[in-house]
């Protein structure tokens, strides 16, 4: 038994934007939001979960080793921000807080 096609399956058309922004803020803009300034200097534990839970992560993931790295290059890549791996590895090594505040002040302006 034969059915007949009587109409054709329409494809979604996604629009995708190659335009890439730059971070809100730099690494060394720490005093740029105080109360993230100063979470980040003395609690950067606390800043780190409270990160993960705005970004939509569970607010354990900084725990885990590299999660933050992968924080950094999810959040370049969804809001496409440009940058490398490379430099997203040396932020989080040579000035891991400074870049732990950035990250949370990109989140703050985004949300």
């Amino acid at each position: 038994m034969a059915h007949t096609i009587t109409s054709q399956p329409q494809g979604t058309q996604a629009y995708y934007s190659n335009q890439r922004t730059t971070w809100n803020s730099e690494v060394m803009d720490c005093c740029e939001d105080m109360s993230i300034c100063l979470c980040g200097a003395f609690v950067p534990c606390i800043l780190a979960c409270q990160m993960a839970q705005d970004y939509g992560e569970c607010c354990c993931l900084p725990m885990l080793p590299g999660t933050l790295l992968a924080m950094r290059t999810g959040m370049r890549e969804r809001y496409h921000i440009e940058g490398t791996i490379c430099n997203d590895f040396l932020c989080m090594c040579c000035c891991g807080p400074c870049t732990l505040c950035q990250m949370a002040r990109e989140l703050k302006v985004r949300q």
